[in-house]
Parts: structure tokens; sequence; C-alpha cells
């Protein structure tokens, strides 16, 4: 589907500085006041959204800076993901800057489950504790917040996640916590979308106001935990909007220099040391290591990595949580192909598989994996101490909470929202009855099944220079959720020579020409094999050989393509390379 909006793009353009491409991207990306394109353009931390706006912020860092004054003991508990993480982590550094008495708590995956519980209260009392704050977690937790209370403690709740609701009046439930500091509660905070660690941050910069903490070095350190709160918002796939952009935008260049030991240990054994490192490297490269520590071990690991001060032993701990991820990165792989070959190439409308022997922590990796293999729901199960487990991962067009809501009565614990859920059974004998209920009642067409591309424009490959990308990398980067890589479709796009790269031949480099007449190169980096097919199909497999092995008098093998360009960089020349994304004949 290709993006119809309109605008005056000359008049953008010209307001700006750019070109009229690049302002009918903003105006795709749904910009469309003054305001919103300004903010958008912002590499200030100064437009981010007083903290003072979050709902409870300034009670909390009240709480906390008189704690801390009175030298009571603080725990902080967090969560096992790379928000959590990186959440506990500046909380905990910024406590620990002033003066406080800080140590932290993170929930097992396995044996807790996601959120604090009544364990993580009692042995906090049992512990001296006088003050429990969590981060990303606790939104839910009426129940525990009401024991901490009752045992003496303070509970102060930071969070980020949907507020529980009554059904019956609609109203939201909030713990009883001396503060409940959550931008989704109804208040004047403009921006609802900031992740777990972003809010623990915004609270942190009050407590340090609160205790008259203005000098260089206090507020160094505060700029450095920003780092922090925008790896936590990449790998959270919170939406690179609004303040989200900013902080991300403002963050990235200082990661090669980070002042954090550990983030950089991690940046060195994952081979980017010098590097300039993007929204890529954040959400494939160093957020899965310090997630592989919640899935396969403790995520306390990933917290000690990011506070040690030592060289060594950030070294030590970088290099375990690289191994670590590598061994859940072999155990995903041979998992999606163990389900690939059970499922066959006839897949149900919503595939159950169950994998006995997977780790329950990577079941909804690889339900994500399968979803984007078939483009249906699916639902990986595995075998639990307590019965099975499973995760779940959905398409649009299928709610998948409310598909389990309906067969709910086959469950110990079910959770989640349209896209994605959790699940627990009993008995591996429910499995088969999970599927044959969920594929009865499923209304899914073909039609659902097909994937939506959404491109931004019909754009000839000859109007793309490489002053334009480099226009598009300094105004529209960075990219993620919320704000895509420019994709655009071209026609009459006739395939002249192919050549196969990588160590393992999968990805394909072509010579085009497109409608008017020019030649390119393009590029296509995944399922190769897929696009040979397509090419045998459509040509013959003859005249697709032969576009590789340059034999032959092949055809007029012209086809439409969606593509973003990029700079190809060889031997000090630059020029522009298409990424061939998808295809038609």
């Amino acid at each position: 589907m290709v993006a119809a909006k309109r605008a005056d793009f000359d008049a953008i353009a010209a307001r700006y500085g750019i070109s009229p491409v690049t302002a009918r991207l903003l105006r795709n990306r749904e910009l469309r006041t003054e305001e919103e394109i300004g903010r958008f353009l912002s590499t200030d931390l100064s437009a981010l959204h007083a903290a003072q706006l979050l709902p409870d912020a300034e009670r909390c860092a009240g709480i906390l800076s008189e704690r801390i004054r009175e030298g009571r003991k603080i725990r902080v508990v967090g969560d096992y993901d790379v928000d959590g993480v990186t959440a506990t982590a500046l909380l905990l550094r910024g406590l620990r800057f002033l003066g406080a008495d800080a140590d932290y708590r993170i929930p097992h995956r396995i044996r807790d489950g996601y959120g604090i519980n009544d364990a993580i209260i009692d042995e906090a009392a049992s512990d001296g504790v006088h003050v429990i704050l969590t981060c990303d977690n606790g939104i839910s937790a009426a129940a525990q917040a009401l024991r901490a209370r009752e045992k003496g403690m303070t509970i102060l709740i930071t969070d980020h996640h949907d507020i529980p609701f009554d059904e019956e009046s609609g109203e939201a439930v909030l713990p009883e916590a001396e503060a409940v500091v959550n931008p989704k509660r109804a208040g004047d905070y403009p921006f609802p979308g900031i992740c777990g660690a972003f809010v623990a941050y915004k609270v942190l910069t009050l407590v340090f106001e609160a205790l008259g903490r203005t000098e260089e070095e206090a507020q160094k350190l505060l700029y450095e935990l920003t780092l922090l709160a925008a790896v936590g918002t990449v790998c959270d796939v919170m939406e690179l909007k609004d303040e989200n952009r900013v902080l991300v935008k403002d963050a990235l260049p200082r990661l090669k220099d980070t002042q954090i030991r550990g983030l950089k240990a991690l940046i060195g054994v994952t081979g980017l040391s010098g590097k300039d490192i993007g929204t890529y490297h954040l959400g494939f490269v160093l957020g899965p290591c310090i997630n592989a520590t919640g899935r396969l071990d403790t995520a306390a690991r990933g917290v000690e990595l990011l506070l040690t001060e030592d060289e060594g032993e950030a070294l030590r701990l970088a290099t375990e949580l690289k191994e670590l991820n590598e061994s859940r990165k072999n155990m995903t792989a041979v998992h999606v192909e163990e389900a690939k070959r059970m499922i066959g190439d006839h897949p149900d409308k919503v595939p159950v598989v169950y994998l006995p022997e997977a780790h329950e922590s990577v079941a909804g990796i690889v339900a994500g994996r399968l979803k984007e293999a078939w483009h249906r729901p699916v639902i990986v199960m595995t075998r639990s101490e307590d019965g099975v487990k499973g995760s779940g991962r959905s398409i649009p067009a299928y709610d998948m909470f409310r598909a389990l809501s309906a067969v709910g009565d086959l469950f110990t614990r079910f959770g989640g929202h349209p896209m994605a859920a959790g699940l627990s059974m009993r008995t591996e004998e429910d499995i088969g009855l999970l599927r044959a209920r969920l594929n009865e009642a499923c209304t899914l067409t073909e039609k659902d099944f097909e994937e939506v591309l959404h491109l931004d424009m019909e754009l000839p490959p000859s109007y793309v220079t490489t002053e334009l990308i480099e226009e598009w990398k300094k105004v529209l980067e960075p990219y993620g959720n919320g704000n895509e890589k420019p994709l655009f479709a071209a026609r009459d796009i006739r395939l002249l020579r192919a050549r196969t790269l990588g160590k393992d031949g999968k990805v394909g480099k072509y010579t085009v020409q497109d409608a008017q007449g020019r030649s390119h190169e393009m590029i296509l980096f995944r399922e190769k094999e897929a696009f040979d097919a397509f090419l045998a199909e459509h040509f013959g497999r003859e005249a697709a050989e032969a576009l590789y092995t340059g034999t032959g008098n092949p055809p007029d093998m012209k086809i439409k393509i969606a593509y973003y360009p990029d700079i190809n960089e060889y031997r000090g020349q630059r020029s522009v390379q298409l990424v061939l994304e998808d295809y038609r004949i």
C-alpha cells in the first residue's frame, strides 16, 4: 500500500530547507503542524517534556529525597528484560551517587514470573528495607503494594505499562502505593509512550533537584544515564516519536564514547568499538545480550554489568552475556526448524506447536519467527515444572488475547494483548484441545494472511542521489518503531546481471536498469532462494541461471520492486545502492 497523504510539500521544504521528497516523508509520518515537525527535527534534550508533568513524579521524588537524607534502606525492584535492567541500573547509579543506602532485586523469569511478588516483599521486610521502589513494573501489583504497607514499608511505583481498569465502571485501578508514577495515568503528561527506564530517569532527575544536586559532576552523571534510558527505549520497541526520538537521537552518537564501563565492554566484545552505533545495533546486537541473562540465567548479571566500575569485571560479564546470547540464538534456530518440520507445508490458521525440550524463555522468540515466516498467529508451548507454558505472537487481523479469553477454561494462567500473549496449562494433553478449539473458532480468511507492505511513494531510482540519502540520514534518522526506514516503489526495473555474495551464498547483488535507462546496483540481503525461484517461475530456469552466469541471452526480465536506497562505499567511491525489500512481476 502506497501512502497518499496530502500537504504543501514545496512550502514545507522551503520552511525547513529540505527536499520536497523529504517533506513528503515527514508528512507520511503523521507530522502536520510546525510544532510537530519542529519536535521531530529537534536534537536538543531541552525539548524533553518536564518530569514534573508525570503524575506523582514530584511526590515520589520528594519521598525518596527525604528517605535518603534519613539514611533509610531503599530497594529497587526491576524486571528481567532490557528496559527493566537499564531502569534498575540507572536508578542504582543515581541513588548511590546521592549517598543512598540502595540495593536491588530482579524477579527470576521462571521462578518468580513478571513483576514484584509476595516473596520479594517478605524478603525486603526481613532485610530491614524501608522503601521499595519499582521500575518497569508494579502498576498491576495492588496486592503486593498492600502487603508492603502492612509490613510497615513505603512502596513507590514507577512503571509505563497499561493501567488495569474495573470492567464494570471502566475506571482505572491503581495500587495503594505512596506514589504511582506512570505516563499513562490521566493527567497532563503529553506523551504516554515512554519506557520504564525513561520514567525512572525522569523521577531520578527530580530527586537530584530536590536534594539540590545541581553541580557539574551531578549533571554529568545524569547526562550519561540518558544513554541507559535510550537503550531501554529502543530495546522495549517504543515508538521513536516525540521525546523518545529526541532522547535516542541525542544518545546514539555518544554511545561509542560512553563512560559506563559495562556498556563500553559490551560494545567492545560485540565488535562495535569505534563504530557509529544505530538503533539496529541496540535492538539486535547489544540488547539481546542483556536480554539473554534474563532468559537463560538471572538478569542480575545484566544489572551488575551496567553497575561495575572495574574494567576487568566489565569485560568478564560482557563476554559471558555475549556467550549466553550466542547460546540463545542457537537454541532458537534449532527450535524454529524443529517447529517448521512438525507443522509442514500446510499450517493451521492458528498453529499451536509443542516443543517439550525448548527452554520456556525462548518460546516467544520462536513464535515470533514462525509468525513472520507464515504471517499467521502462532502459539509455541513448552514443558514447565508445573505443567506446560506457552507464548503466542499474532498478526493485526487476529486479536490473540480475545481468542484466548474465549477458551480461558483451559488455562491455569494467561495474559497479554491483541498481538502477544502468555499462557499456562496443567498437562500437555490439553494442547491438542487448545489447537482444535482455537482453529474451530478462527474466522481468518486467506486475505488476512497476506502481509501488507506500506510504501512511502513511487520514486524512480534515477531521482535518488547520495546527497538526498545524506539528507534523510540527518533529518529522518534514527529509524525504528513508529519511524520506519523510507520504502519506495519502482516499476519497469530490468535485471541485467547478478552474482552471489556472502560466505553462505545468501546475498544477491544485481545490476539493474530503470525505466529512464539508467543503471544501478541493487542488493538483496534475505530470502535469495525465494527470489531465485520467483525469477525461474516467471522467466524460466535457464534465463534465471543465465543472469548469474552471464551466458546465453536472457529475456527482458522486468519487475516491480519495493526498495530503500543506501550509500555503498567501496575503495573510496560512494554510490547509490538499492536494497531490495519486495518484488512483483
